[in-house]
This record gives C-alpha cells, sequence and structure tokens, in this order.
C-alpha cells in the first residue's frame, strides 16, 4: 500500500480496510499472472476438416480432366499426409487434433476405400448418406457440428477446411462464434473459382494448392474396352436382360428406397445413374456399348421393366 492512498482523516478501520483490499488485489494479480503463465506453455491445437466430395471433383478435374471418380484413383492417404504436413508448417506452434474426413456412402456403409481411410491414424471418417443420384446428403451439417463442438468444448483454437460448398458458411461461422480462426484450403480451378464467394469472405484466411500439389496423388485410370474384333453385338434381349438383372442387384444393394427415388424421371435416368448402368452392363456383357445408342435403350427399358414391376 503506497502511503499517499492513506488520507490523515482515515480512521483506524478505514485503513485497515484499505489495506485488506489493496492485499485482496496484489493476490488476484498473483493468481492472474499464474493462470496466463499456464496459458502460455498450454500448446494451441489445430484440426484438419476435409470435404472429401469436394476433394474428388476438384482434385480429379485439375488432374485427370474430371470429376467422375471412377475415371481416377486418389491416393487419399497420401494427401492427407500432405494436408498434415502443410498445417505443421503453417499453424508451427500448435499440435494436430485429428483429421474429420467427410464423404457419402449408401445407406452409411463405409465402402473398402473409406474403411482404409478410417485405420489411418489422428483420421476419423464421418459418412452422410448418399442418394440414388451419387449426391452427398447430410456431410454440411456433419462439418457444422464437429467444427462447432470442437471451438465451443476449446478443443480448437485453429481449423483448417478443404471445401467449397456455400452451405459451409454457417458452420465457419458457428466455430468463430466461439473463437476458433478458420482456415479455408482449396484445389486451384482450371476456370473460374470451385468455391463459394460468400465461403471465401467468411473465413479468417485462404490458402490454394496448386496442380504440382495434387499431381502425385491422383491417378488416372486407363480406358478399359471390351470390343474383339469379328464378334458380332449382343441382342436387344440380351441387353434387356442384363438391364434387368442390374436392376435386380441394385434393389438389394442399395435398397428399394433408393431405386423408387428414380420413378418420377422415366423414362429418364440420372446421368450419374445411367453412367453406373452402362459400366455395369459393359462388365457382366465384356462388351462396350458405347456407340451402340439402340442397345443402350434396351439397357434402360429392360433396367425400367423390372423397376416398376417391383414398384
Amino acid at each position: 500500500m503506497n502511503e499517499a492512498e492513506i488520507h490523515p482523516q482515515d480512521t483506524p478501520d478505514d485503513i485497515r480496510d484499505i489495506t485488506e483490499i489493496a492485499a485482496r488485489l496484489e493476490r488476484t494479480n498473483e493468481l492472474l499472472q499464474r493462470m496466463l503463465a499456464e496459458v502460455a506453455k498450454t500448446p494451441s491445437t489445430h484440426a484438419i476438416f476435409v470435404d472429401a466430395g469436394y476433394v474428388y471433383a476438384a482434385a480429379g478435374l485439375l488432374v485427370a480432366g474430371t470429376e467422375d471418380r471412377r475415371s481416377f484413383d486418389l491416393d487419399a492417404e497420401g494427401l492427407i499426409e500432405a494436408f498434415i504436413d502443410k498445417a505443421r508448417i503453417i499453424f508451427a506452434d500448435s499440435r494436430l487434433l485429428r483429421v474429420y474426413w467427410y464423404d457419402g456412402a449408401r445407406r452409411r456403409i463405409h465402402t473398402s476405400e473409406q474403411q482404409s481411410i478410417a485405420e489411418l491414424p489422428d483420421v476419423k471418417v464421418r459418412l452422410g448418406n448418399l442418394n440414388a443420384n451419387n449426391q452427398q446428403k447430410g456431410v454440411d451439417s456433419l462439418i457444422r457440428t464437429d467444427l462447432e463442438s470442437l471451438a465451443r468444448h476449446r478443443a480448437i483454437s485453429d481449423a483448417a477446411l478443404v471445401g467449397g460448398d456455400e452451405d459451409l458458411v454457417s458452420a465457419v461461422e458457428a466455430a468463430q462464434g466461439y473463437g476458433a480462426r478458420v482456415h479455408l484450403w482449396g484445389i486451384e480451378a482450371g476456370e473460374g473459382r470451385n468455391q463459394a464467394e460468400p465461403l471465401l469472405w467468411e473465413v479468417d484466411s485462404q490458402r490454394t494448392f496448386d496442380l504440382e500439389f495434387c499431381k502425385p496423388y491422383v491417378t488416372r485410370r486407363p480406358v478399359t474396352t471390351y470390343e474383339h474384333e469379328g464378334d458380332p453385338p449382343p441382342s436387344r434381349d440380351q441387353v434387356r436382360f442384363i438391364g434387368a438383372q442390374i436392376a435386380a442387384t441394385w434393389l438389394v444393394e442399395r435398397g428399394r428406397e433408393a431405386v423408387a427415388e428414380l420413378l418420377p424421371g422415366h423414362p429418364y435416368l440420372p446421368g450419374p445413374v445411367d453412367q453406373d448402368l452402362l459400366i455395369e452392363a459393359e462388365k457382366l456383357l465384356q462388351r462396350s456399348l458405347r456407340g451402340h445408342a439402340v442397345l443402350r435403350r434396351a439397357l434402360r427399358d429392360g433396367f425400367w421393366q423390372h423397376v416398376q414391376s417391383q414398384f
């Protein structure tokens, strides 16, 4: 207590109260300094949130010239390790909590590839649903839930978000509301942008990975042809039967609800579904149907005939 703080008119009781208050303030300052010292010793933590659908589409288009997953292989393990290495450099004084890998799967059942990714150290696979049109459902809400929960519980101080969908804006805002910093990572687009502008506006920083970064992790699959010189093409009845056979298989594998979603579009199939049907038929026939418009119509006819007979 400074002598200047005690005035001649102060009574002994006043002086005692002032002295006690000063002692309490001093103890409080000591406690605050200790807390700040402990906080300074505690390392910050970061996590990486990867929208796999965005990565496949953007990296596939950049390196292989296509967004179709069936046309290229992605070394997910290598790419995840590259993301982790990049984070070590950017967040030099921070430790990694884990990598969250968000993807879609029919009935949320892991594919063999997703199982392999889930077995990687420091990686958590989170699955949304995949509908009959091969569109992911529920992935954005999973990202928001994880981002918000980790930020709210102070489990992370920084989040690296690999994605581009405008629906992720709410996830960013939720995490920032709890004090976390969100850094948007993207993959170079050949033309224009592959990330929504509102998302770019909301994040704390942005980083784009170029062709050289992505190239080692994407490999174009060789085009398989089944043509044999001199072999006659299959008949329309054969192809129609194959179409019905594939429909029966899909009802079991994909579920009745997923196949029933296609009915309102009869006699047309969504592009990804039509492509799946063609690829499956070519495997069974060991024969390419590309360029055979009549046979492809027979294939769809057989598919629809079986589907409609079941509903």
